[in-house]
């Protein structure tokens, strides 16, 4: 909930934060067939759902940006798991692996469930780099914002991001890099 455990407080934060997120969300499905089960309002209201549950002291609009890409990644990732489990070959969501400033490619494709499994065996070598591409991919964020977020520099999130890059190309059995 709020910092005052308020639900007003929670639904003012919503309402700041709403454009932003469901751009994302839209981002992250534009690359779709029209008439999926899961929709881009329909994961912003489904994360939102999560992140009021959570008991948060909500400090700053980093930080809710840095719970809100984990509850929509996790949001994703039970959606995929639950088609899978509903039908033969299901569940296979496929999402663009890039971020706002880059040109979505075909060959950058990847179900969701093998990102999140890379990003779970990245996190294990390097946590910060994991932490990095959760914010740049599902939080939606720039380089810059994400650097603030993590405490380093703008060149140090740079390098981290095509070392993370490269490794999750070559995880995924991607072409490029």
């Amino acid at each position: 909930m709020a910092a005052d455990g308020s639900d007003s407080a929670a639904s003012e934060l919503l309402a700041l934060v709403y454009d932003e997120l469901h751009a994302l969300a839209r981002q992250m499905f534009a690359d779709q067939r029209p008439g999926g089960t899961l929709q881009p309002t329909a994961l912003v209201h489904e994360a939102y759902l999560r992140l009021v549950r959570l008991e948060v002291d909500w400090s700053s609009r980093a930080q809710f940006f840095v719970i809100a890409a984990r509850a929509m990644r996790s949001v994703l990732i039970d959606h995929a798991r639950s088609r899978g489990r509903n039908k033969r070959g299901g569940g296979w969501q496929r999402v663009a692996l890039t971020v706002v400033e880059e040109t979505p490619s075909p060959r950058d494709e990847v179900p969701v469930e093998a990102i999140d499994a890379a990003l779970v065996e990245l996190s294990e070598l390097d946590d910060r780099k994991a932490r990095l591409v959760e914010l740049r991919f599902f939080g939606g964020l720039s380089s810059e914002q994400a650097a603030g977020i993590l405490g380093i520099s703008r060149s140090t999130a740079a390098e981290d991001w095509r070392t993370a890059r490269a490794w999750l190309h070559d995880r995924l059995g991607m072409e490029g890099g």
